[in-house]
């Protein structure tokens, strides 16, 4: 999706376009300055976001600026990349902006209200509920004056990062209680080592009576794939596992299980690259997502039949180290954890069953050197460590 920015200065226009009606330029974007044509030069302006992935429904603020002297008129649009149809919609953030219609559907657009100098607006736009998002930018026509404006000034794209899973409200709790000890959750270590892989600390733990537990395992399909994940684990804000080729952080394929800005668990996918924050890719071919939040213990369990990828491309290889995270959040936003999290000393075949919880079957459990930094997600506040 692109999003537009028009200005139109109207000090000299007969059609009146001082006051931001330009409703009929929502698809050109070329404001009707006589014969005057845009300018071929690097324009003075520029578009930034607060966000850059976004999910079904997810709002961004988008901020118009001159980077040197100001404009007088604008009108702003979001477009699927290389789309040349409006997406989503926007409310106005201050004064001297309003909203528009393009092809009889309201709130596509935003544009000035009058000539009046500006350096700077701003406005929210919204992504649709409906699922069938791609990534977008936010395209921009800037007029300085009648005869020198700017068409095509973007911003950077803004990934699509996959539907919004819905929590299944069935197994979604909370309780105010947290007797030391007590059962923390449904999911269990039955089955370890016969029907699902486990990896656990302290080892050989059961989730489902003790909530000092740190748990995960992959339940294989009789043909391999898809997996069923569990996770588990008390947490301020989330948990989470990882797989990859090596101990340390960079090219790890995670799932997150974290609290949004409201207390709900939702579910996060992303991929790590070198040291520096994973970004989020696409949830992928989720589904069955379940969730709980009992005595400070969260809880989540999904199918994926997406490939775990440790190089961002498919692969054949199904043994990777397991990481196990965990740690706060405040207002929907993770923090960095304070303790490393836990990694297996060497890889596991997740396609041949094993539990790793008894230290006789698998090596120690060994902290890492490294740590899992995961990245803001949610659509109503950031998770990010």
């Amino acid at each position: 999706m692109l999003a537009w920015l028009m200005l139109l200065v109207c000090a000299r226009m007969v059609q009146g376009f001082d006051n931001g009606l330009v409703s009929s330029s929502c698809g050109s974007m070329t404001p009707s300055h006589n014969s005057n044509s845009p300018q071929n030069i690097q324009a003075p302006y520029s578009i930034s976001v607060d966000n850059s992935t976004y999910t079904d429904g997810q709002t961004i603020t988008v901020t118009l600026t001159a980077n040197s002297g100001s404009f007088k008129g604008f009108l702003l649009e979001a477009r699927e990349v290389g789309g040349s149809n409006p997406m989503g919609s926007f409310t106005l953030m201050g004064t001297n902006t309003q909203l528009l219609a393009c092809s009889s559907e309201a709130n596509k657009a935003v544009s000035h209200m009058s000539a009046s100098s500006k350096s700077q607006i701003q406005s929210k736009w919204k992504a649709s509920a409906s699922g069938n998002s791609k990534n977008i930018e936010f395209r921009a026509t800037v007029v300085r004056d009648f005869s020198t404006f700017w068409v095509g000034v973007k911003s950077a794209a803004v990934t699509y990062s996959g539907p919004k899973i819905p929590i299944d409200s069935a197994s979604s709790g909370s309780s105010t209680q947290s007797p030391a000890n007590s059962g923390s959750s449904a999911i269990s270590n039955s089955g370890c080592g016969s029907t699902k892989t486990c990896f656990s600390d302290p080892s050989g733990c059961d989730p489902s009576s003790n909530s000092k537990c740190y748990f995960m395992s992959a339940a294989p399909s009789a043909s391999g794939a898809p997996y069923k994940f569990e996770i588990v684990g008390g947490a301020g804000g989330y948990v989470s596992i990882g797989f990859s080729d090596d101990q340390k952080m960079g090219n790890d394929d995670i799932y997150i299980c974290g609290k949004d800005s409201n207390g709900n668990i939702q579910l996060q996918h992303a991929f790590s690259t070198g040291t520096t924050t994973p970004g989020n890719i696409a949830l992928g071919n989720v589904s069955g997502f379940s969730s709980s939040l009992i005595n400070g213990v969260i809880s989540c369990s999904f199918t994926s039949a997406n490939p775990i990828s440790t190089t961002r491309s498919s692969s054949s290889q199904s043994s990777y180290y397991i990481f196990l995270a965990y740690g706060a959040s405040q207002g929907g936003v993770i923090q960095m954890h304070s303790t490393t999290p836990f990694i297996s000393s060497s890889k596991v075949d997740l396609s041949s069953i094993q539990s790793l919880g008894s230290r006789e079957e698998f090596p120690p459990i060994v902290k890492a050197h490294g740590c899992l930094m995961l990245i803001a997600w949610m659509t109503t506040g950031s998770i990010a460590c």
